[in-house]
């Protein structure tokens, strides 16, 4: 096996053969957006001439770039839910669960993504990692299933809860000064939206 990281695994993008220190300047161009691909190339000619040979083509960063954006995005999309269900959602619903497990579907689905991506894999290997992932998707599955039906039960008791609190609010009203029959059926068809 030969000490050029570029000849070592052939079957990876010339970018995920680099040495560290590159892949993550490569990284943080390209998240910052600044720079058009031929500037980011010379860039890197610039910051690392002792690599010029190493160095990937417009083409590798551009094919790296779209990944790289798709990654960030899902990480953003799935970030951002679990902030707003955190500020705005009371665990009664277990809401925050809810959030994890669509991080976790996306990682997951981030994973089969990479995984149909590798071309140095021996395909046995291959078949035994998606094997893996479908049974964790299937326990995730499972898992979002009875989270959706604990859900569907804490809305109908706070359903029940709120109507019991109407109808004792009702009941009060009723005493208090002498409302009609027709008022009170009135009243009770608009709160369980009957009108």
């Amino acid at each position: 096996m030969s000490d050029n990281p570029l000849i070592a695994n052939p079957g990876r993008s010339s970018i995920a053969r680099l040495p560290g220190e590159i892949k993550s300047h490569i990284e943080k161009l390209l998240v910052e957006d600044k720079l058009t691909l031929d500037e980011l190339i010379e860039n890197l000619k610039d910051t690392f001439p002792e690599h010029t040979e190493e160095l990937p083509s417009r083409s590798a960063v551009h094919r790296y770039g779209q990944k790289l954006d798709q990654r960030l995005a899902a990480i953003r999309a799935s970030t951002e839910a679990a902030k707003i269900i955190r500020n705005h959602a009371g665990d009664r619903e277990d809401a925050r669960s809810e959030a994890l497990t669509a991080m976790i579907q996306s990682e997951l689905f981030e994973s089969i993504m990479a995984l149909q991506e590798a071309e140095d894999m021996d395909p046995g290997t291959r078949i035994g990692m998606l094997s893996k992932a479908a049974k964790n998707i299937a326990t995730l599955t499972r898992s979002s299933v009875a989270l959706k039906k604990y859900q569907e039960e804490i809305q109908v008791a706070a359903k029940a809860e709120l109507l019991q609190e109407q109808e004792e609010r009702l009941e009060e009203m009723r005493g208090a000064d002498g409302m009609s029959e027709e008022l009170e059926n009135t009243i009770r068809g608009i709160l369980m939206g009957k009108e």
